[in-house]
């Protein structure tokens, strides 16, 4: 069956691709509502290393989208079913390995291509069911599945005691993490730490939120999850080690492309425990879609969601990753092509 696909052949320049692809036994989705991620925007922009870029492209963008049923050899959907497509294209570990970290494992929109295609033939495990999510919310599915994977590795690795957890960063990662996390420990007090007033204003939900450069000196919690990344990663872990309680456990999920120095003298001290967390796999995603479910859960995510319209050519592409570059927040536009 041939398919249409939008390929990044160069920074800004999108070409179309037409490709054979083999549909037996699989679950052939019809893309309709996308979100752009950070790092698509990066490849888009040309911001990664230019080795990265020459190794990476060309490359259909987009991990995060949600689409409707056209097919199903494996009689798991019915047509016409609203669903979310994992990126994830697993490899093989040992017991206990996630799939997403898996040796051998891929990423679409990373290497592999994305959702910006006609169509998308998919193994049934790589499809989950959004039914009760609006599709404009269900479209950064993907976005809060890495926020429960967090929440999930959390869980194992950290203390009992988890009367306060800090949040330090207040971007789109922050906000969808504030909202899960308060959902799953609805008793904890959950405290932001950010460095934007106008972001910041956004978590009027959670118990306590600060600007970074105003914190209490005395400001305390059990623990904490880095969702800064970039170049405020340094600040953002050196501010968690200093205020964080002893054996408390710090969650590393925001992304920085260069090496972030970490005080270990004092990491030590305080029997510290730090984890790694990156993107999400099959199980993230029912809990995602379990917790967006919650009529209040999608009115809040909701509110980070901008929806750029409909794209319907390759200048549309153009106009949404640039309408991206301005919003604080996540993009979201229907797939037309």
């Amino acid at each position: 069956m041939i398919d249409n696909v939008y390929q990044l052949i160069a920074p800004r320049t999108v070409a179309i691709k037409f490709e054979d692809v083999d549909i037996a036994n699989k679950v052939i989705v019809r893309p309709r509502y996308m979100a752009v991620c950070h790092a698509d925007q990066r490849y888009f922009q040309g911001k990664r290393d230019p080795e990265v870029m020459r190794k990476k492209l060309p490359m259909a963008l987009i991990h995060e989208c949600m689409g409707e049923v056209l097919a199903d050899a494996t009689h798991t959907f019915n047509v016409g079913d609203p669903v979310v497509m994992i990126p994830n294209i697993p490899g093989h570990g040992p017991d206990g390995v996630y799939e997403n970290y898996a040796s051998g494992s891929a990423f679409r929109s990373s290497g592999h291509d994305g959702f910006m295609r006609e169509f998308v033939a998919l193994p049934a495990d790589r499809v989950v069911s959004c039914a009760g999510v609006e599709p404009h919310v269900a479209a950064i599915t993907e976005f809060v599945s890495v926020t429960m994977h967090g929440i999930h590795r959390f869980d194992i690795a950290a203390h009992a005691k988890r009367d306060r957890i800090a949040i330090i960063g207040d971007g789109s990662l922050a906000y969808a993490l504030a909202c899960t996390l308060s959902c799953q420990y609805p008793e904890c007090e959950i405290v932001v730490v950010g460095h934007d007033p106008e972001k910041l204003s956004m978590f009027s939900f959670v118990a306590e939120r600060y600007l970074s450069y105003e914190a209490p000196a005395d400001l305390t919690f059990d623990h904490a999850f880095e969702c800064a990344g970039g170049e405020g990663s340094t600040s953002a872990i050196d501010f968690v080690i200093e205020h964080i309680q002893p054996q408390g456990t710090l969650m590393l999920m925001g992304v920085s492309e260069h090496p972030v120095p970490v005080l270990t003298r004092n990491v030590l001290e305080k029997g510290m425990t730090l984890v790694g967390c990156s993107r999400s796999g099959r199980d993230d995603f029912l809990a995602a879609i379990d917790v967006m479910r919650d009529k209040d859960i999608q009115r809040r995510l909701s509110q980070i969601v901008h929806f750029d319209g409909e794209v319907n050519d390759i200048k549309d592409i153009k106009r949404v990753f640039a309408t991206d570059l301005q919003n604080p927040f996540k993009t979201v536009f229907k797939w037309g092509l």
